[in-house]
């Protein structure tokens, strides 16, 4: 099962249940059910971070591969807008070679996304020169504008009203070349799904580059010859991939602007979280200079976005881009204007639970003391009143808390040891114990220092068990298991069962006293001898009885027979025979 109308999805068989997406998602858009992580799309942002950290593979970007094809069937006048970043995932690969690429596939051009990113540079100079706000936020990145709106709402009046530069691009493209054109987005972005979505009239798709690359390799088409751009090439556009980049096509010499780049929506967040923005009004001789703070969801800039491979961003990434990206502000290019964009705020409201709601949820996972929250941020949240707030919201399970697991499998296991009618003990690699139950101190004869102290811990298992010990170290050392049946140990006859649990730490052992069972043995034994010994008896006079018998049988037989003999013969001689024909 999965949910394909979002961005960014789980495919569910092949979730691990490790929580690792929710420990980075920087919005806690995650959802736990029965172990298995789903995004929630009303609350994600796309950054596309649990696509990155995901070790099962099993976060996905959906790659719309099938919706470009009918897009390219259907005979539509596309256009391609290929971001900057083409160079990190592309490598050695000119932006020439992918227009004629796309172009062999059926586009009627290819442009680069970073004409937009001049034009929106272009716009925004202007803007600062006529805003009086203290603060403008970019509007470049749809990721970190949704992290606004949705959990700074209090700052969404501060996003630059301008567009993004791919929808500045794809009114560029349309400008020129028609409004029935159709611009699709090549680039590693999750988010930009997100504006195709809502924007369907200025950008009919985004398509991840992984996704490009499949949909080329299915046509046989390589990148070979190049091609004219729709737009001519573009320049210090090019470098707004970069963390940095942006702030490069604004700087033109002037001292009332403060540029400040920021990467990463955790770092973006604690920029913004512990100020309040009513302080502008509040205080305006405060703030002398205008900040303009230039965001990318992903750490170091598009570069490092969701479906680019890693080593994307490297040095090397950075040198073939700067190459073809000269240094100069955008301020001096004359652009049409580009149209404004709307960032309304669109806060994304949970329930606050109240402080007892909060303490029952805590009590769940067995913190009923202060002492108990001790914070670790295993189970993905930054605190365990976080945590309990994502149990009371849906969002979480108690399994998730890993102290939780650990001490309700140590009462587990202690129960099963404490209760298994056997003598159980565990050993370290040095061959001391580190567990054992009662049973197994009586059989040891060691029972009153277990009572005393209530364990073994500590003791060498070969002061118990010398003839076993090379077991235990079998079981350590090689992961050895074997069993030996009615041995003879401390006075009982036993079977012992010895096992590895881990290979090199720890060993264990389930003792079977079988001493009655062996006496029960012999005792069925002498019964049963003394019964084959009643048997043979019988078989033998019946035998006897029997022979006596045949022998009488005999004897009688043999004087009827002769009797009814003699009887004949006297018979025939007198009705006139001869003993001549008689005898022959």
């Amino acid at each position: 099962m999965m949910t394909v109308t979002s961005p960014v999805y789980t495919t569910e068989n092949e979730c691990q249940d490790c929580y690792k997406c929710v420990r980075h998602c920087p919005v806690k858009a995650i959802r736990i059910v029965n172990g298995k992580a789903s995004v929630i799309p009303e609350a994600c942002v796309a950054c596309g971070e649990c696509v990155k950290v995901c070790p099962a593979h099993a976060k996905k970007i959906r790659s719309d591969l099938a919706r470009l094809k009918e897009l390219v069937a259907s005979g539509a006048k596309l256009y391609a807008s290929v971001a900057p970043s083409f160079a990190g995932y592309f490598k050695g690969v000119t932006i020439g070679q992918i227009a004629a690429a796309l172009k062999a596939a059926g586009f009627a051009g290819a442009s680069e996304t970073a004409h937009g990113a001049e034009a929106v540079s272009a716009h925004v100079s202007k803007l600062l020169d006529e805003t009086d706000s203290p603060l403008v936020i970019s509007s470049a990145c749809p990721a970190a504008v949704d992290m606004v709106r949705k959990y700074l709402p209090g700052y969404a009046k501060f996003i630059s009203p301008l567009p993004s530069p791919v929808r500045a691009h794809c009114r560029l493209i349309r400008e020129k070349y028609g409004q029935d054109a159709k611009v699709v987005f090549f680039g590693p972005c999750a988010a930009k799904k997100n504006e195709s979505d809502a924007h369907p009239d200025e950008l009919a798709l985004a398509v991840i580059f992984p996704a490009l690359e499949q949909f080329l390799a299915e046509r046989g088409i390589t990148f070979g010859k190049e091609a004219e751009l729709a737009l001519g090439p573009a320049e210090e556009g090019r470098f707004y991939s970069v963390e940095g980049g942006m702030n490069d096509t604004l700087r033109d010499g002037r001292t009332d602007v403060r540029y400040v780049s920021v990467s990463g929506l955790e770092d973006f967040r604690r920029m913004l979280e512990d100020f309040d923005p009513a302080e502008f009004g509040l205080h305006p001789e405060n703030f002398q200079r205008k900040l303009f703070v230039e965001v990318l969801a992903c750490p170091g800039g598009c570069v490092n976005g969701p479906a680019m491979p890693r080593g994307a961003s490297g040095l090397a990434t950075l040198f073939a881009t700067d190459a073809t990206a000269p240094i100069r502000a955008s301020s001096s290019r004359c652009f049409a204007h580009c149209g404004t964009s709307a960032y309304p705020a669109a806060a994304v409201v949970e329930d606050e639970p109240d402080e007892a709601a909060i303490a029952g949820a805590l009590a769940r996972v067995g913190k009923t003391a202060k002492a108990d929250e001790i914070n670790c941020g295993a189970c993905g949240y930054n605190s365990c009143r976080e945590f309990a707030k994502a149990l009371l919201a849906g969002k979480a399970e108690e399994a998730m808390c890993h102290i939780y697991l650990k001490k309700n499998f140590q009462r587990t296991s202690n129960a099963l040891i404490k209760y298994i009618p056997a003598g159980v003990v565990i050993v370290d690699a040095k061959g001391l114990i580190v567990e054992c139950n009662r049973l197994f101190a009586e059989m040891a004869g060691a029972l009153g220092e277990y009572d005393a102290l209530g364990n073994l811990d500590g003791l060498g298992v070969d002061g118990f068990m010398p003839e076993f010990a090379e077991l235990f170290t079998g079981a350590v050392e090689h992961g050895s298991e074997i069993v030996k049946y009615r041995q003879q140990w401390s006075g009982r006859i036993v079977t012992i069962s010895v096992f590895p649990i881990s290979v090199g730490k720890f060993a264990g052992a389930v003792v079977q006293d079988v001493t009655k069972n062996e006496g029960r043995r012999e005792e069925i034994a002498a019964k049963a001898r003394d019964v084959i010994r009643k048997n043979v008896y019988t078989v033998q006079q019946v035998a006897r009885l029997f022979g006596e018998h045949i022998a009488e049988t005999e004897i009688m037989l043999n004087e009827i027979a002769g009797a009814y003999e003699s009887q004949t013969v006297g018979k025939r001689l007198r009705e006139g025979g001869s003993e001549e024909y008689l005898n022959g």
